[in-house]
C-alpha cells in the first residue's frame, strides 16, 4: 500500500471480494488477511448461510476468479467439496484452505435441477482491494438498490447514462473522506458543465449528511444507502471508495482509500473519458 494512502477499513468486510454482512455470508477461503499475504488458496465466491439441508449456496462469483474460469454460478448449491459433503460456508472454506495455490478440487454442485462436477484450480488470494478492481473495472455499475435520494439526488444509476460518474462511497466520521470530498466538490464544478456527476453514497443518516454537506460546502449530489445494499453490491470495504464510471456504465477504474497520488490520475482518466461519444440512445441524466 502506498504510504500515504489514507483509509478506514469498515465492517462490510471484502475478504473474497464482496462487500457483505458477515452474520449472513461468508467467503471462501475466509482466514485473516494477514495469513493470505503467505499464499492461502483462493476459490474467489461469496457463500449465504441459507436453511439448505444439503449444500451451501453460491451468492455471488468474483469476475476472473477461479470459480469464475471453472464455470461456477450466482445460485450454484455447493454439495460437496473432493467428495466430502458440506452443510455450511465454513465447511467449505475449511476444504480449500487445506490446498495451496495451484492445486485442484472437485466441487459438486447443483444447478436447477442438473448434478454437476466443476474442476477448479485453485490460485493465490489477492488482497481486497485487488480483488474490488479484479470484479469491478470492465463490467458494468451495479444498479443502486433503496437507495435514498437527498433533494434531487439521482435514485439509479442508469439515470445517468451519457454522463461520466464519480461515485464516492464515504461517512460522515470518516477522516480520509473528509479529504477528499472538497476536491469531489472542485471537480463536479470544474467539470459538471461538460457532463461530469458526482455522487457521494453513505449509510449516515440524511439529516446528519445535510448537516455535513452545509458544514463543508459539498457541491454534489448525495443518496442515502440505508441498508448498506448498495454497498454490498459494489463490494465495498474501505472507505472512502471512489467508482469512476464511463457514459456507457461501465466501471473504468476504482480507488480504494484517499490517495493525493491518484488524484491528477483520476482527473486524467475524467477529462478523456468526458472527450468520448455518448452511447446511442444516452439519455443524460438530471
Amino acid at each position: 500500500m502506498n504510504a500515504s494512502r489514507f483509509f478506514v477499513r469498515i465492517a462490510l468486510v471484502a475478504i473474497a471480494g464482496v462487500a457483505v454482512d458477515a452474520s449472513r455470508v461468508a467467503f471462501a477461503a475466509d482466514l485473516p488477511v494477514a495469513r493470505a499475504a503467505a499464499g492461502h488458496a483462493w476459490l474467489g465466491v461469496a457463500m449465504e448461510k441459507t436453511p439448505l439441508a444439503d449444500g451451501v449456496l453460491v451468492a455471488h462469483v468474483i469476475r476472473g476468479s477461479p470459480a469464475d474460469k471453472a464455470g461456477l454460478k450466482e445460485g450454484d448449491a455447493i454439495r460437496a467439496i473432493d467428495g466430502t459433503k458440506v452443510s455450511s460456508p465454513a465447511d467449505v472454506m475449511r476444504l480449500v484452505a487445506d490446498h495451496g495455490p495451484g492445486d485442484a478440487i472437485v466441487a459438486t454442485i447443483a444447478r436447477a435441477d442438473a448434478a454437476l462436477t466443476v474442476h477448479v484450480s485453485l490460485d493465490v488470494r489477492p488482497s481486497a482491494d485487488e480483488v474490488t478492481r479484479m470484479d469491478r473495472v470492465g463490467a458494468f455499475a451495479p444498479e443502486w438498490v433503496g437507495v435514498e435520494p437527498v433533494g434531487s439526488a439521482p435514485s439509479r444509476v442508469a439515470s445517468l447514462r451519457g454522463k461520466v460518474v464519480l461515485l464516492d462511497f464515504w461517512a460522515t466520521w470518516c477522516g480520509p473522506c473528509r479529504f477528499l470530498a472538497p476536491r469531489l466538490s472542485a471537480m463536479q464544478a470544474r467539470y459538471g458543465a461538460q457532463g461530469l456527476r458526482v455522487v457521494g453514497v453513505t449509510t449516515d443518516g440524511a439529516e446528519k449528511v445535510a448537516e455535513f454537506a452545509q458544514r463543508t460546502g459539498l457541491k454534489y449530489a448525495m443518496d442515502i444507502d440505508p441498508n448498506g445494499t448498495t454497498s454490498r453490491a459494489y463490494s465495498v470495504s474501505v472507505l472512502p471508495t471512489l467508482f469512476v464510471i464511463d457514459k456507457r456504465g461501465v466501471v473504468r477504474d476504482v480507488a480504494m482509500g484517499y490517495d493525493p497520488g491518484r488524484e491528477v490520475e483520476i482527473e486524467a482518466l475524467v477529462k478523456e473519458l468526458l472527450a468520448e461519444p455518448a452511447p446511442d440512445g444516452a439519455q443524460p441524466g438530471r
